[in-house]
């Protein structure tokens, strides 16, 4: 049974780099492959070369990239492309919620876990989750 048609991408802008990295960070994957994001909220962009999606799945090898400001609210689903500025970086894993009502965790593949200060990022940069091709 096919559940997913087309979507909007969802964007907004950087807001804070972040420029670490761990081995250790014990992140567990919620069982959602998608999450709502609305207008004005801020998330973290994760990246980790996990691999895994099974609900409670750790995730110890991260890079954190920084806070995004949602501006245009959608829905991000596991495998949505994440783009900052013309750089594509990976596709979304799934989501920690540890700090949640707070922000989301968005977990992202990327070959190697990567941060802001790796990808020399800078507030203001556009960010887009681009959907999948159907």
């Amino acid at each position: 049974m096919r559940e997913d048609g087309a979507k909007r991408a969802v964007s907004g802008v950087l807001v804070k780099v972040l420029v670490h990295r761990r081995d250790d960070r014990g992140m567990r994957l919620e069982p959602y492959a998608s999450r709502c994001v609305r207008q004005g909220e801020l998330h973290e962009l994760v990246t980790t070369d996990h691999t895994g999606t099974e609900e409670g799945t750790r995730i110890d090898r991260v890079g954190f990239l920084g806070f995004v400001e949602i501006g245009t609210a959608g829905v991000v689903d596991r495998g949505d492309e994440l783009w900052l500025g013309d750089t594509r970086v990976g596709t979304v894993l799934g989501f920690d919620a540890c700090h949640f009502p707070n922000h989301y965790n968005i977990l992202v593949h990327s070959e190697h876990p990567r941060t802001g200060a790796d990808l020399r990022l800078r507030p203001e940069l556009p960010v887009r989750f681009q959907p999948r091709p159907l």
